[in-house]
């Protein structure tokens, strides 16, 4: 029930190709929910199209199935599920699909401005984590200004201190 209480979707990232949302749920799903609360990709596309803007990859990091399927999914999207639990610091393995998704994305997409997608249940806590991750780690953005700009694209700010700690304090991924 918290997923209600969380915007839909964020903003992008200024100067980045990344937009950060909650999981988009299935129809079978959202057909529980009242309309106004109903969030699928059909929405999703939506209120990017709204926006002027045109999502090219969905990183899925949610740790199960059971919210959607690749078939749910319009083909004219990348998909990648990368499965990631929540509450702790993700895995140099995760961290490290993660950057290849988003490197193999931008190298088949140099031509265009189509955005990276990410989510997790919320799309707060792993979204921010792995996005700050990869702004610190390959782009070279100070983690404090990683943080911040994460929190004011999503309009909600990361919660997990030990995330927090991790990218202030830990090591830097290559």
């Amino acid at each position: 029930r918290r997923w209600l209480d969380y915007e839909a979707v964020g903003k992008r990232l200024r100067g980045t190709r990344f937009i950060a949302f909650k999981v988009p749920l299935k129809r079978a799903l959202t057909s529980q929910l009242p309309r106004s609360d109903a969030f699928g990709h059909w929405e999703l596309l939506e209120n990017l199209n709204t926006e002027q803007q045109e999502l090219g990859l969905i990183i899925d990091l949610t740790f199960t199935s059971r919210y959607y399927g690749l078939q749910d999914l319009p083909q004219s999207l990348m998909y990648v599920k990368i499965f990631t639990a929540g509450h702790d610091v993700p895995s140099d393995a995760t961290i490290l699909s993660f950057k290849r998704a988003v490197r193999r994305f931008l190298r088949d997409n140099a031509d265009n401005d189509k955005l990276i997608g990410v989510h997790c249940t919320h799309g707060l806590n792993r979204t921010g984590y792995l996005i700050c991750r990869y702004l610190i780690d390959v782009d070279g953005i100070e983690p404090k200004k990683a943080v911040k700009l994460f929190n004011a694209a999503r309009g909600h700010r990361i919660e997990r201190q030990n995330y927090l700690d991790d990218l202030h304090r830990g090591p830097r991924r290559r």
